[in-house]
């Protein structure tokens, strides 16, 4: 039972990347799940949060610029990242929210060029 993050990748300063979360079993469809990320020297943090009837939760710095989304049909989460700045460069999870310690996986790296 697991939850692999991918999509990560290099992007410059204002550019676009769409992160995916594929949960392995149909218990993840009525939890909430959430992205994560975590910067170099600092603390994982909780930024998008998508209920199990489909409500939102973003932290103030994504707000306006990041959209989670949820596919039941394919058990997948998404992330659309827009307008990246350097300082959300991360390596991104997926977890249930909140967080269980099991199911960290490896997450998917974000870097923003400036």
């Amino acid at each position: 039972v697991q939850l692999q993050a991918s999509g990560g990748g290099v992007v410059q300063a204002g550019g676009s990347l769409r992160l995916s979360c594929v949960a392995s079993h149909r218990y993840f469809k009525n939890v909430a799940l959430g992205w994560y990320r975590q910067a170099p020297g600092k603390q994982r943090e909780l930024v998008a949060r998508i209920g199990r009837l489909g409500s939102t939760f973003y932290t103030e710095s994504v707000k306006g610029r990041f959209t989670i989304t949820r596919d039941r049909a394919s058990n997948t989460v998404y992330l659309q990242m827009n307008s990246l700045k350097p300082e959300d460069t991360a390596v991104y999870y997926c977890n249930l929210v909140p967080q269980n310690e099991d199911y960290w996986g490896q997450g998917t790296q974000v870097t923003v060029s400036s």
